[in-house]
């Protein structure tokens, strides 16, 4: 280090200025997109019938896209370490947001909601006879 640490932000984020971080940062963003697509597609797939889930992982892929495709625009069209940094700083706040105030209010309500939805229709079907049609003679001497 030759300058002061604030200097540094407002350098060209490029190999020459950076090169310990600049290859981790571009293939680890480039990394973590391929992976949060991949992950979006499988995570629907198996979560398709509970949409706060659903729409959870819909915000982390909306998340992820724009934090990383930003960090891979950042590094090949040499923007400011500022940028960058706060590029990184904004995609882990806005994840952290969302795992931890946003959707956890949504995912207990909708747990409450099949918990009661399941007492109820253990309760309808628990007599033994509730799922046996009556026969017809039985009804119309009734």
């Amino acid at each position: 280090m030759t300058h002061a640490p604030w200097d540094y932000l407002f350098k060209a984020f490029n190999r020459v200025n950076y090169p310990d971080i600049f290859y981790p940062i571009l293939v680890l963003a480039i990394v973590l997109l391929v992976v949060q697509v991949i992950l979006y597609n499988v995570r629907t797939r198996q979560l398709h019938r509970h949409a706060p889930l659903v729409a959870m992982q819909e915000w982390l892929l909306w998340t992820g896209v724009i934090t990383f495709s930003l960090l891979i625009i950042e590094a090949l069209f040499v923007w400011y370490f500022a940028f960058v940094l706060a590029t990184i700083v904004a995609g882990l706040a806005t994840y952290a947001w969302i795992a931890f105030r946003r959707f956890p209010p949504m995912i207990e309500a909708y747990n409450e909601h099949l918990r009661r939805t399941r007492f109820f229709s253990q309760a309808k079907y628990k007599h033994p006879e509730a799922t046996i049609r009556p026969s017809r003679r039985r009804r119309r001497r009734r």
